[in-house]
């Protein structure tokens, strides 16, 4: 006759599964001054921006405009002293950046 006994399980169902962790050990140095460091993950506190003001898109586009018009007039030869200068090209190319810049500033 053959009996009905299962096999003992070898593995166990439940319970912990980590390592219990105990208390921090606290550092004989008496320099550190405040709480122990925690093991746990702490986010940082958000930051709230204050809202652009009012006169920053303004600006920005006004350096675009003002970059797209010195190189306007600098490829029609007009109103600029000496306008065969690549220098005004190259303002132009920077007032244009300098409103790129602005735009990033914009919340």
């Amino acid at each position: 006759m053959a009996t009905d006994k299962r096999p003992a399980p070898s593995r166990r169902t439940g319970g912990r599964v980590t390592p219990k962790g105990g208390p921090t050990k606290k550092s004989t140095d008496t320099t550190h001054e405040g709480p122990a460091a925690s093991t746990r993950y702490t986010p940082r506190a958000g930051t709230v921006h204050a809202p652009s003001p009012a006169w920053l898109p303004i600006v920005m586009i006004g350096l675009c405009i003002i970059g797209l018009v010195v190189i306007f007039l600098h490829y029609v030869d007009l109103f600029l002293p000496g306008a065969a200068s690549n220098w005004w090209l190259l303002g132009g190319l920077g007032f244009i950046l300098a409103g790129i810049i602005t735009a990033t500033q914009y919340r």
